[in-house]
């Protein structure tokens, strides 16, 4: 029996916020990574990088004022140093787990480029919020830098920059050949570093990419037999935080597509979700999303817990 090609998409609460509880975190995920392994899972694994890379261009920020000659990483550079930062803590916990329970397999980070266009409407209007909360007196700076800001009423201000749609994986074929020789690969964390094609050149953008976005090209990319999305609940609901809240077990494209019409999904948390779930398996059709929390993926790919959307 063939393995089954997965792409695994790993939410903010499977590593943590700090440095501290990422440590903690990981091993977690690891366990439930690991369960995947042994169920004859291929995995590719991409994540989140929200909290770490708002540390990173905080820390880089906070140089800046003290050195005044030091100049600040920009948006990209932060990006890969939260892959790299992310990637060593998954990649050495899920060997570790592995290791455990007997099983030599090879984990591998990929430094992962992904291509925007610099002309996505969302460069005309950022909405990432990112970094820490600064004054007025701060964010007119900003402004002055060329940069977007905005304002969290009580709190201060805050960069906020574009989300542009994926276009191209840059290292696709790198990560599609350690996936054929079976092994886990890491990669696209934070969405993948936004990277705008100047001739042979690639640029760095001053952006983000939606993690959800790229798991979904990714496990289209790479042809995967499923996308596993694990985040905060173990269900899609319908009518979620409401008295007549009710668990969705299952659902077709088409259903999921008059669930989002009628507004049932909430920007930034399950919408990114359901659209990825979408693109995926229209360029896929006999594949399967499933979109279940990380203490329930185990009794998720047995069909008892979860939401399995299809096309």
């Amino acid at each position: 029996m063939s393995k089954k090609r997965v792409v695994v998409s790993l939410g903010h609460d499977a590593l943590g916020y700090t440095t501290t509880e990422q440590w903690d975190a990981v091993k977690v995920t690891a366990k439930a990574l690991a369960d995947l392994v042994e169920a004859d899972y291929q995995l590719t694994i991409t994540h989140s990088n929200g909290p770490q890379v708002s540390m990173i261009h905080k820390a880089m920020t906070e140089l800046r004022r003290v050195y005044i000659d030091y100049t600040p990483a920009p948006m990209c550079v932060c990006s890969a140093m939260s892959q790299g930062y992310v990637g060593y803590d998954i990649q050495n916990s899920l060997r570790a787990e592995l290791l455990d329970r007997g099983i030599s397999k090879p984990v591998s980070t990929i430094l992962t480029q992904v291509t925007v266009d610099p002309y996505d409407e969302a460069f005309y209007e950022p909405t990432k919020v990112i970094g820490r909360y600064m004054s007025k007196e701060d964010a007119e700076i900003e402004v002055k830098k060329g940069n977007y800001v905005k304002e969290d009423p009580g709190k201060g201000f805050r960069r906020v920059v574009a989300a542009p749609k994926p276009i191209d994986i840059v290292e696709i074929e790198a990560i599609r050949a350690l996936a054929a020789a079976d092994q886990v690969v890491i990669a696209c964390g934070g969405g993948g570093i936004p990277v705008i094609e100047q001739k042979h050149a690639l640029k760095g953008a001053s952006a983000v990419i939606e993690k959800d976005a790229i798991a979904g090209k990714l496990a289209s990319d790479l042809s995967c037999d499923e996308l596993i999305i694990l985040t905060t609940v173990p269900y899609v609901y319908k009518n979620f935080g409401k008295e007549d809240q009710a668990a969705l077990e299952t659902l077709t494209v088409a259903e999921a597509k008059d669930l989002i019409a009628a507004g049932q999904f909430e920007e930034g948390t399950m919408l990114p979700k359901i659209e990825a779930a979408i693109s995926y398996l229209e360029k896929v059709p006999a594949g399967k999303v499933l979109i279940t929390s990380m203490d329930h993926v185990k009794d998720a790919i047995k069909g008892k817990a979860g939401t399995v959307i299809t096309a």
